[in-house]
Formats: structure tokens, C-alpha cells, sequence
């Protein structure tokens, strides 16, 4: 009878000590999550979520008709804008498009990039993140002239570090910054994120409309080959590009291009539907 409670004792002891070991376990690991949140360190799990969606396309967007531009590991589709091939000065980076910043402009690097095909109405939809002082812009609907630069045909969604490039002060009402039409129609609200932080856009094309979004919210929506667009060029530097009054050419498409100049800037999730 007094050999029983011994027994009872020890069987009782051992869940206990390792129940001890457990809970201690649990807490270090809980107070190192916390202090790696507290320095701004994302854990394994986050990392792996966080890169799971991108440069991918979901079952319902597939399902709409997107079709994915940029996988985040290969440059397939995409060439210099008056070449065969891909440009030096642009790399993959982390799982996004990059071009590297020669630092002499638009007069240095590998300069401007567009996809394969030509699109006519359209949603696209992209990231883009830039450099200190980083100017970048989206073009649409540009033609591939010999001898003229992409910008001469083609209207550009404006990408900026509205707080340090000088192209922000410059300009009317802002319309020379971040998500506005370059130089033509200021975007409102400005709502760029700062430097080092990703934004969202999409810009559609349908039948002459045009739509700039940022961040979740509209800021320009304009129409194309109107006679307000037209007298909007003709009182502007463009005003005697044919090419530019006449975006999309006769047959009202064009290219999707990405621009080199001369500064750091980062794109992903590069995606687009056919209206």
C-alpha cells in the first residue's frame, strides 16, 4: 500500500516536467516572434504568404480572361522598344521587374521596354515601387516608330518620387506627378505611398475612355481623340506630335511599355484583360 502513492507520484511528475518544457517552449518562441515584429522582421510564414501571390494569376481571374505579363522569373515576352532583344539595364529583382539606374537619365541605361503584343481595349494592372528622387512612367497604346522615341506616340501614367524629383514642381497643378498623365492631367487625389512602399494601378482603355487608378481610388479619367483632347494637346508640348493626337494610330491599339529613365524603379504583378 505505501509503494502504490510512489508509483502514482512519478507517473504524475513526468507529463508535468514536460508539460513545463512545452510551455516554456511556447513562450520563448512567442516573445522571439515578438521581438522580431518589434524590429520590423517578418517571420518564414509571412515571407512565404506574402510571395505566394505574386506574379500569379487566382482561379477567378482567370476565369475573367486575365492573362499574366510578368511571371517574376523570366523577361519571356517582353523587349527593348525598337529591338529584338532584351535590354542590359533591366534585371529581376526579388520576383519584380527592375531597371537599374544609370544615373545620366533618359540618356543612359537600356532604355525603354514593351510587351510582345498589341492591345486595344483593356484593363492593366501592376505594382510599382521607386527610388529615391526615381522617375519612371507606364505607356499605352504606343506605336513602334523607327527613329522616334515610345513617349512621341503614346500617352504615359506618370511614376514619381513626388517629394523629390523636381518634375513635381514643374509642370501645371501637379500634372507632372505620380499616377497623373504625364504633363497633361494632374491625378487627384495624390495619393503615391512613399519611397520603398509598393502601389497599386490599373489603367483602362475602353473605346476612347481612359481611366488612371492608384491605390484603390480614380484620380484621372479622360477621353481620347475627342475635340476636348485635341485642344487639350494642341495647348500643350505635344501639340505638334502627330503620333500623340492620334494615339493607337488608325487601328486604335498599341503597345504596353515601361520606362528607363535613368533611376531605380521596381514592377510585379504585371496582368492585363482584353475588354
Amino acid at each position: 500500500m505505501k509503494y502504490l502513492p510512489k508509483i502514482k507520484k512519478k507517473t504524475i511528475a513526468l507529463p508535468l516536467f514536460l508539460l513545463g518544457v512545452i510551455f516554456t517552449g511556447c513562450k520563448d518562441q512567442k516573445e522571439a516572434n515578438n521581438d522580431n515584429e518589434n524590429a520590423g522582421i517578418e517571420t518564414n510564414s509571412e515571407e512565404v504568404e506574402d510571395k505566394a501571390g505574386l506574379n500569379t494569376l487566382s482561379a477567378k481571374e482567370k476565369e475573367e480572361g486575365w492573362q499574366l505579363l510578368f511571371d517574376g522569373e523570366s523577361t519571356e515576352g517582353w523587349r527593348g522598344y525598337g529591338k529584338e532583344s532584351f535590354p542590359d539595364g533591366w534585371v529581376i529583382e526579388d520576383g519584380a521587374l527592375k531597371v537599374q539606374g544609370s544615373g545620366a537619365g533618359e540618356a543612359g541605361g537600356g532604355g525603354d521596354i514593351i510587351y510582345k503584343d498589341e492591345f486595344k481595349d483593356f484593363e492593366l494592372s501592376l505594382e510599382w515601387k521607386v527610388s529615391e528622387g526615381g522617375n519612371s512612367g507606364i505607356f499605352y497604346l504606343a506605336e513602334e516608330i523607327e527613329g522616334e522615341p515610345i513617349y512621341t506616340s503614346a500617352p504615359e501614367f506618370q511614376i514619381l518620387d513626388n517629394e523629390r524629383h523636381p518634375d513635381a514642381r514643374l509642370g501645371k497643378d501637379g500634372n507632372r506627378k505620380s499616377a497623373s498623365l504625364y504633363d497633361l492631367i494632374p491625378a487627384d487625389p495624390q495619393n503615391a505611398k512613399p519611397v520603398g512602399d509598393w502601389n497599386e494601378v490599373s489603367i483602362i482603355v475602353y473605346r476612347g475612355t481612359v481611366i488612371h487608378t492608384q491605390n484603390g481610388e480614380t484620380v484621372v479619367e479622360y477621353h481620347l481623340w475627342t475635340d476636348e483632347w485635341k485642344e487639350m494637346v494642341a495647348n500643350s508640348k505635344f501639340k505638334d506630335w502627330e503620333n500623340f493626337v492620334n494615339a493607337g494610330g488608325d487601328d486604335k491599339k498599341g503597345y504596353i511599355g515601361l520606362q528607363d529613365h535613368g533611376d531605380d524603379v521596381w514592377f510585379r504583378n504585371i496582368k492585363i484583360k482584353k475588354l
